[in-house]
Protein backbone atom coordinates (compact mmCIF):
# COMPACT_ATOMS: atom_id res chain seq x y z
CA UNK A 1 0.00 0.00 0.00
CA UNK A 2 0.79 3.84 -0.49
CA UNK A 3 0.08 6.50 2.14
CA UNK A 4 -0.07 9.72 1.87
CA UNK A 5 1.83 12.00 3.96
CA UNK A 6 -0.89 12.14 6.52
CA UNK A 7 -2.33 8.90 6.44
CA UNK A 8 1.82 7.70 7.11
CA UNK A 9 1.93 9.87 10.17
CA UNK A 10 -1.40 8.32 11.28
CA UNK A 11 -0.21 4.42 10.61
CA UNK A 12 2.98 4.88 12.47
CA UNK A 13 1.38 5.75 15.67
CA UNK A 14 -0.87 2.95 15.34
CA UNK A 15 0.61 0.50 12.70
CA UNK A 16 -2.76 -2.18 11.09
CA UNK A 17 -1.70 -6.10 12.58
CA UNK A 18 -2.15 -6.94 9.32
CA UNK A 19 0.76 -5.07 7.99
CA UNK A 20 4.11 -7.26 7.98
CA UNK A 21 6.32 -4.88 6.34
CA UNK A 22 7.15 -1.53 5.77
CA UNK A 23 9.25 0.50 3.51
CA UNK A 24 10.55 3.06 4.99
CA UNK A 25 12.38 5.20 1.41
CA UNK A 26 13.47 8.66 0.84
CA UNK A 27 16.36 11.40 1.22
CA UNK A 28 15.32 12.71 4.70
CA UNK A 29 17.44 10.32 6.81
CA UNK A 30 16.31 11.42 9.93
CA UNK A 31 12.81 10.79 9.23
CA UNK A 32 13.60 7.10 8.16
CA UNK A 33 15.05 6.71 11.32
CA UNK A 34 12.37 8.85 13.11
CA UNK A 35 9.60 6.49 12.39
CA UNK A 36 11.56 3.68 12.08
CA UNK A 37 12.21 3.87 15.81
CA UNK A 38 8.60 5.13 16.41
CA UNK A 39 7.47 1.71 14.59
CA UNK A 40 10.13 -0.35 17.22
CA UNK A 41 8.46 1.27 19.79
CA UNK A 42 5.01 0.37 18.88
CA UNK A 43 5.68 -3.78 18.08
CA UNK A 44 8.27 -4.12 21.03
CA UNK A 45 8.04 -3.43 24.92
CA UNK A 46 11.68 -3.41 25.31
CA UNK A 47 13.29 -1.76 22.16
CA UNK A 48 16.61 -2.52 24.27
CA UNK A 49 15.84 -6.82 24.08
CA UNK A 50 18.35 -8.26 22.06
CA UNK A 51 15.90 -11.53 21.19
CA UNK A 52 13.14 -9.03 20.06
CA UNK A 53 15.02 -7.21 17.89
CA UNK A 54 17.07 -7.67 14.95
CA UNK A 55 19.26 -5.81 12.19
CA UNK A 56 20.00 -7.30 9.15
CA UNK A 57 22.21 -5.23 6.27
CA UNK A 58 21.72 -5.12 2.32
CA UNK A 59 24.93 -7.09 2.03
CA UNK A 60 23.96 -9.71 4.56
CA UNK A 61 21.09 -10.69 2.64
CA UNK A 62 22.70 -11.05 -0.70
CA UNK A 63 24.91 -13.47 0.82
CA UNK A 64 22.15 -15.17 2.90
CA UNK A 65 19.12 -14.47 1.45
CA UNK A 66 16.91 -17.22 3.75
CA UNK A 67 18.07 -15.21 6.62
CA UNK A 68 15.06 -13.06 6.12
CA UNK A 69 12.45 -15.49 6.43
CA UNK A 70 15.01 -16.84 9.45
CA UNK A 71 14.96 -13.94 11.86
CA UNK A 72 11.28 -13.40 10.53
CA UNK A 73 9.75 -16.95 11.82
CA UNK A 74 12.49 -16.70 15.38
CA UNK A 75 10.33 -16.50 18.86
CA UNK A 76 11.24 -14.52 21.33
CA UNK A 77 11.44 -15.41 25.20
CA UNK A 78 8.50 -13.80 26.36
CA UNK A 79 6.65 -14.07 24.00
CA UNK A 80 5.22 -11.20 21.53
CA UNK A 81 6.12 -10.01 17.79
CA UNK A 82 9.74 -9.54 17.22
CA UNK A 83 11.19 -6.50 14.73
CA UNK A 84 13.32 -7.05 11.93
CA UNK A 85 15.08 -4.46 10.50
CA UNK A 86 16.95 -4.43 7.17
CA UNK A 87 19.32 -1.38 6.63
CA UNK A 88 20.49 -0.17 3.32
CA UNK A 89 18.16 -1.82 1.06
CA UNK A 90 17.22 -1.15 -2.44
CA UNK A 91 16.16 -3.06 -5.85
CA UNK A 92 18.54 -5.99 -5.24
CA UNK A 93 16.69 -6.94 -2.39
CA UNK A 94 13.38 -7.13 -4.31
CA UNK A 95 13.11 -10.47 -4.73
CA UNK A 96 13.80 -11.43 -1.26
CA UNK A 97 11.08 -9.00 -0.12
CA UNK A 98 8.67 -10.34 -2.88
CA UNK A 99 9.81 -14.31 -1.01
CA UNK A 100 8.59 -12.89 2.45
CA UNK A 101 5.50 -11.31 1.57
CA UNK A 102 4.19 -14.24 -0.36
CA UNK A 103 5.39 -17.37 1.76
CA UNK A 104 4.86 -14.43 5.33
CA UNK A 105 6.97 -17.03 7.52
CA UNK A 106 6.37 -16.22 11.18
CA UNK A 107 5.11 -13.28 12.94
CA UNK A 108 7.57 -10.66 13.05
CA UNK A 109 7.32 -7.12 11.95
CA UNK A 110 9.68 -6.43 9.40
CA UNK A 111 10.61 -2.70 8.56
CA UNK A 112 12.86 -1.82 5.84
CA UNK A 113 14.85 1.20 4.98
CA UNK A 114 16.33 2.48 1.83
CA UNK A 115 17.87 5.83 0.60
CA UNK A 116 15.65 7.88 -2.08
CA UNK A 117 13.85 5.26 -4.69
CA UNK A 118 12.61 6.36 -7.90
CA UNK A 119 9.00 5.60 -9.16
CA UNK A 120 10.20 2.67 -11.22
CA UNK A 121 11.67 1.28 -8.16
CA UNK A 122 11.14 -2.55 -8.26
CA UNK A 123 11.22 -2.77 -4.15
CA UNK A 124 8.97 0.77 -3.97
CA UNK A 125 6.48 -1.01 -6.75
CA UNK A 126 6.35 -3.82 -4.45
CA UNK A 127 5.66 -2.58 -1.48
CA UNK A 128 3.00 -0.04 -2.90
CA UNK A 129 1.26 -3.28 -4.11
CA UNK A 130 1.17 -5.85 -2.05
CA UNK A 131 -1.50 -5.44 0.39
CA UNK A 132 0.22 -6.83 3.49
CA UNK A 133 3.23 -4.08 3.24
CA UNK A 134 2.90 0.31 3.73
CA UNK A 135 5.17 2.35 1.27
CA UNK A 136 6.02 5.04 3.42
CA UNK A 137 8.04 8.24 2.09
CA UNK A 138 10.35 10.03 3.70
CA UNK A 139 10.85 13.74 2.11
CA UNK A 140 12.31 16.72 3.66
CA UNK A 141 9.43 18.90 5.64
CA UNK A 142 8.05 21.81 3.17
CA UNK A 143 7.35 25.17 5.37
CA UNK A 144 3.89 24.43 6.10
CA UNK A 145 4.89 20.81 6.86
CA UNK A 146 7.38 22.47 9.02
CA UNK A 147 5.15 24.57 10.99
CA UNK A 148 3.26 21.44 11.88
CA UNK A 149 6.20 19.67 13.18
CA UNK A 150 7.18 22.59 15.85
CA UNK A 151 3.69 23.04 16.53
CA UNK A 152 3.53 19.87 17.29
CA UNK A 153 6.84 19.03 19.30
CA UNK A 154 5.98 21.92 21.93
CA UNK A 155 2.34 21.11 22.45
CA UNK A 156 3.46 17.60 23.42
CA UNK A 157 5.82 19.25 25.56
CA UNK A 158 3.11 21.43 27.30
CA UNK A 159 4.85 24.15 26.20
CA UNK A 160 3.09 27.26 24.12
CA UNK A 161 5.10 28.93 21.23
CA UNK A 162 4.28 32.22 19.69
CA UNK A 163 3.11 32.46 15.64
CA UNK A 164 6.69 34.77 14.49
CA UNK A 165 8.47 32.00 16.18
CA UNK A 166 7.35 29.10 14.67
CA UNK A 167 7.71 30.93 10.98
CA UNK A 168 11.20 31.92 11.86
CA UNK A 169 11.77 28.05 12.95
CA UNK A 170 10.17 26.73 9.60
CA UNK A 171 12.44 29.25 7.45
CA UNK A 172 15.80 27.98 9.03
CA UNK A 173 15.11 24.14 9.74
CA UNK A 174 13.95 21.24 7.62
CA UNK A 175 16.84 19.93 6.44
CA UNK A 176 16.59 16.53 8.38
CA UNK A 177 13.71 15.71 10.60
CA UNK A 178 16.39 14.82 13.37
CA UNK A 179 18.77 17.65 13.57
CA UNK A 180 15.03 19.58 13.53
CA UNK A 181 13.94 17.80 16.66
CA UNK A 182 17.59 18.10 18.48
CA UNK A 183 17.50 22.05 17.89
CA UNK A 184 13.87 22.14 18.87
CA UNK A 185 14.85 20.17 22.13
CA UNK A 186 17.77 22.96 22.76
CA UNK A 187 15.03 25.68 22.52
CA UNK A 188 12.86 23.54 24.73
CA UNK A 189 15.59 23.03 27.11
CA UNK A 190 16.98 26.78 27.76
CA UNK A 191 13.20 28.12 27.80
CA UNK A 192 12.71 25.16 31.14
CA UNK A 193 9.14 24.23 32.50
CA UNK A 194 7.35 26.61 33.43
CA UNK A 195 9.07 29.15 31.34
CA UNK A 196 6.09 30.39 29.37
CA UNK A 197 5.84 30.71 25.79
CA UNK A 198 8.44 30.09 23.40
CA UNK A 199 9.44 33.70 21.68
CA UNK A 200 10.41 34.80 18.71
CA UNK A 201 13.61 36.31 20.91
CA UNK A 202 13.97 32.19 22.42
CA UNK A 203 14.31 30.90 19.29
CA UNK A 204 17.04 33.58 17.65
CA UNK A 205 19.00 32.93 21.00
CA UNK A 206 19.37 28.96 20.52
CA UNK A 207 19.39 28.61 17.18
CA UNK A 208 21.33 31.77 15.65
CA UNK A 209 24.59 29.69 15.96
CA UNK A 210 23.53 26.48 14.91
CA UNK A 211 25.21 24.50 12.00
CA UNK A 212 21.68 24.47 10.87
CA UNK A 213 21.73 27.83 10.08
CA UNK A 214 24.45 27.48 7.53
CA UNK A 215 21.58 27.56 5.06
CA UNK A 216 21.52 31.15 5.97
CA UNK A 217 25.27 31.27 5.20
CA UNK A 218 24.90 30.19 1.73
CA UNK A 219 22.01 32.54 0.82
CA UNK A 220 23.69 35.49 1.74
CA UNK A 221 27.18 34.49 0.18
CA UNK A 222 25.32 34.09 -3.08
CA UNK A 223 23.77 37.38 -2.24
CA UNK A 224 26.62 39.17 -1.95
CA UNK A 225 28.60 37.46 -4.63
CA UNK A 226 31.28 35.97 -2.03
CA UNK A 227 32.18 33.15 -4.19
CA UNK A 228 34.52 31.78 -1.31
CA UNK A 229 32.67 32.36 1.91
CA UNK A 230 29.58 30.42 -0.99
CA UNK A 231 32.18 27.48 -1.05
CA UNK A 232 32.84 26.79 2.36
CA UNK A 233 29.14 27.52 3.44
CA UNK A 234 28.11 25.01 0.50
CA UNK A 235 30.74 22.06 1.89
CA UNK A 236 29.84 22.53 5.55
CA UNK A 237 25.85 22.67 4.80
CA UNK A 238 26.31 19.44 2.85
CA UNK A 239 28.68 18.26 5.05
CA UNK A 240 25.60 18.13 7.48
CA UNK A 241 23.52 16.90 5.92
CA UNK A 242 21.38 19.21 4.09
CA UNK A 243 19.81 17.76 0.79
CA UNK A 244 20.70 20.21 -2.42
CA UNK A 245 16.73 20.75 -3.30
CA UNK A 246 17.13 21.87 0.37
CA UNK A 247 20.17 24.50 0.06
CA UNK A 248 18.47 25.82 -3.53
CA UNK A 249 14.99 26.54 -1.37
CA UNK A 250 16.58 28.16 1.35
CA UNK A 251 18.62 30.45 -1.37
CA UNK A 252 15.07 30.86 -3.00
CA UNK A 253 13.41 31.97 -0.08
CA UNK A 254 16.43 34.93 0.67
CA UNK A 255 16.06 35.99 -3.01
CA UNK A 256 11.99 36.22 -2.56
CA UNK A 257 12.55 38.21 0.48
CA UNK A 258 14.99 40.48 -1.52
CA UNK A 259 12.65 41.08 -4.22
CA UNK A 260 10.07 42.21 -2.16
CA UNK A 261 12.31 44.67 -0.34
CA UNK A 262 14.11 45.91 -3.29
CA UNK A 263 10.63 46.49 -5.32
CA UNK A 264 8.48 48.34 -1.79
CA UNK A 265 12.06 50.36 -1.99
CA UNK A 266 11.96 51.02 -5.70
CA UNK A 267 8.27 52.11 -5.34
CA UNK A 268 9.12 54.99 -3.05
CA UNK A 269 9.38 53.26 0.72
CA UNK A 270 12.73 52.65 2.19
CA UNK A 271 14.57 49.81 2.60
CA UNK A 272 14.44 49.43 6.55
CA UNK A 273 10.83 50.20 6.47
CA UNK A 274 9.93 46.88 4.08
CA UNK A 275 12.23 44.70 6.12
CA UNK A 276 10.36 45.55 9.41
CA UNK A 277 7.45 44.24 7.03
CA UNK A 278 8.96 40.93 6.43
CA UNK A 279 7.82 37.84 8.36
CA UNK A 280 9.46 36.23 9.94
CA UNK A 281 11.94 39.23 10.83
CA UNK A 282 15.30 39.64 9.07
CA UNK A 283 17.92 37.57 11.82
CA UNK A 284 19.39 40.36 13.61
CA UNK A 285 23.01 38.97 12.88
CA UNK A 286 22.46 39.12 9.18
CA UNK A 287 20.25 42.44 9.16
CA UNK A 288 22.93 44.47 7.65
CA UNK A 289 23.89 42.19 5.01
CA UNK A 290 20.82 41.69 3.95
CA UNK A 291 20.56 45.56 4.27
CA UNK A 292 23.14 45.51 2.04
CA UNK A 293 22.03 43.27 -0.70
CA UNK A 294 18.35 44.35 -0.81
CA UNK A 295 19.91 47.77 -1.55
CA UNK A 296 22.44 46.63 -4.19
CA UNK A 297 20.11 44.16 -6.15
CA UNK A 298 17.68 45.39 -8.79
CA UNK A 299 14.07 43.75 -9.08
CA UNK A 300 14.54 41.97 -12.63
CA UNK A 301 17.93 40.36 -11.36
CA UNK A 302 16.10 39.05 -8.19
CA UNK A 303 13.36 37.71 -10.55
CA UNK A 304 16.46 36.17 -12.79
CA UNK A 305 17.62 34.60 -10.10
CA UNK A 306 14.47 32.67 -8.66
CA UNK A 307 14.11 31.33 -11.98
CA UNK A 308 18.06 29.78 -12.04
CA UNK A 309 17.18 28.72 -8.49
CA UNK A 310 13.89 26.90 -10.01
CA UNK A 311 15.50 25.59 -12.89
CA UNK A 312 18.27 24.04 -10.55
CA UNK A 313 15.56 22.63 -8.24
CA UNK A 314 13.87 20.70 -11.20
CA UNK A 315 17.34 19.59 -12.41
CA UNK A 316 18.39 18.25 -8.87
CA UNK A 317 15.22 16.24 -8.71
CA UNK A 318 15.88 14.52 -11.67
CA UNK A 319 16.85 10.58 -11.08
CA UNK A 320 20.47 9.95 -10.70
CA UNK A 321 21.11 13.39 -11.24
CA UNK A 322 24.39 15.26 -9.73
CA UNK A 323 22.15 17.50 -7.44
CA UNK A 324 25.40 18.55 -5.53
CA UNK A 325 27.07 19.96 -8.22
CA UNK A 326 23.75 21.22 -9.73
CA UNK A 327 23.27 23.29 -6.77
CA UNK A 328 26.39 24.38 -6.27
CA UNK A 329 26.98 25.43 -9.92
CA UNK A 330 23.64 27.16 -9.90
CA UNK A 331 24.91 29.19 -6.66
CA UNK A 332 28.03 29.69 -7.79
CA UNK A 333 26.34 31.15 -11.10
CA UNK A 334 24.33 33.74 -9.09
CA UNK A 335 26.81 35.01 -6.88
CA UNK A 336 29.04 35.54 -9.49
CA UNK A 337 26.32 37.76 -11.28
CA UNK A 338 25.87 39.63 -7.93
CA UNK A 339 25.85 42.99 -7.95
CA UNK A 340 28.10 43.73 -5.10
CA UNK A 341 30.78 41.30 -6.42
CA UNK A 342 30.76 43.66 -10.16
CA UNK A 343 30.75 46.68 -7.92
CA UNK A 344 34.23 45.45 -6.15
CA UNK A 345 35.70 44.20 -9.12
CA UNK A 346 35.71 47.70 -10.32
Amino acid sequence: MKLAARQADLFVQNPDPDVRAVLLYGPDAGLRRERSAALLAKVVPDPNDPFAVSEISAAQLKDDPARLADEAAALTFGGGRRFVRVRDAGDKQTPVMKDFLAASPGEAFVVVEAHDLPARSTLRKLFEADKRAVALACYHDDARGLESVVRGFFAEAGVGIAREAVAFLAGQLGGDRELTRRELEKILLFKGSGGGEVTLADAEACTGDSALLSLDDVALATGAGNLAALERALARTFQEGNAPVTVLRAAGRHFQRLHFVAGSAGGGGGVEDAMRRLRPPVFWKSAAAFKAQAGAWRPDGLARAMDRLMEAEAACKRSGAPAELLCARALLEIAANAPGRRRRAG
